[in-house]
């Protein structure tokens, strides 16, 4: 019988630091998508006891993260999600997201060389979160910290993503 390895999405190719910028790999061992059901909304942020997440934003409440995934939908990563049958469409993505972390006084620099919108700290804060292209890969960028911004991708694409940030952060890092 074969022996599996179980392995990260983005493999042995992080951690890694270019000029000022670390690129490290999250681990997430649970996420879910949360669609509540129309008029549903309150309910589930009681189950889940925190507050649902405004457009382009995200919100933590003890270990557990909402991140504002589009219109009506929020991703929740925790240990566990209570039962929501009659609240909401609930599916498991924990095996299908690559994030990787992006940190360093020029994170936002090297991503504005991949990414159409504005990530300077002045326009795109702590809490916020946005789903947009990422090269030719659609993603969800949140700034985590001041000098930090968490990337998500589907993990299929977690190869393509570690390369592009490493050449943007290679190009940033040779700049005269």
């Amino acid at each position: 019988m074969a022996k599996l390895i179980a392995k990260t999405p983005c493999g042995d190719t992080l951690p890694k630091t270019i000029g000022n910028v670390t690129l490290s790999e999250v681990l997430i061992d649970h996420m879910w998508s949360v669609a509540p059901y129309k008029r549903r909304e309150k309910a589930v942020a009681t189950a889940l006891g925190a507050t649902l997440p405004k457009p382009n934003r995200f919100t933590t409440k003890g270990d557990m993260r909402l991140i504002w995934a589009g219109q009506g939908v929020t991703l929740v990563i925790a240990d566990r999600l209570p039962d929501m049958t009659d609240l909401a469409a609930v599916s498991d993505q924990s095996d299908a997201w690559a994030v990787v972390a992006v940190e360093g006084e020029d994170a936002a620099e090297v991503l504005a060389r991949l990414v159409p919108i504005d990530l300077r700290r002045a326009t795109f804060k702590t809490g916020h979160t946005a789903r947009t292209m990422l090269g030719h890969m659609t993603a969800t960028i949140t700034r985590t910290g001041a000098n930090r911004l968490e990337v998500m991708v589907m993990r299929s694409m977690a190869g393509t993503l570690v390369h592009d940030l490493t050449r943007a952060a290679t190009l940033f890092a040779g700049r005269g």
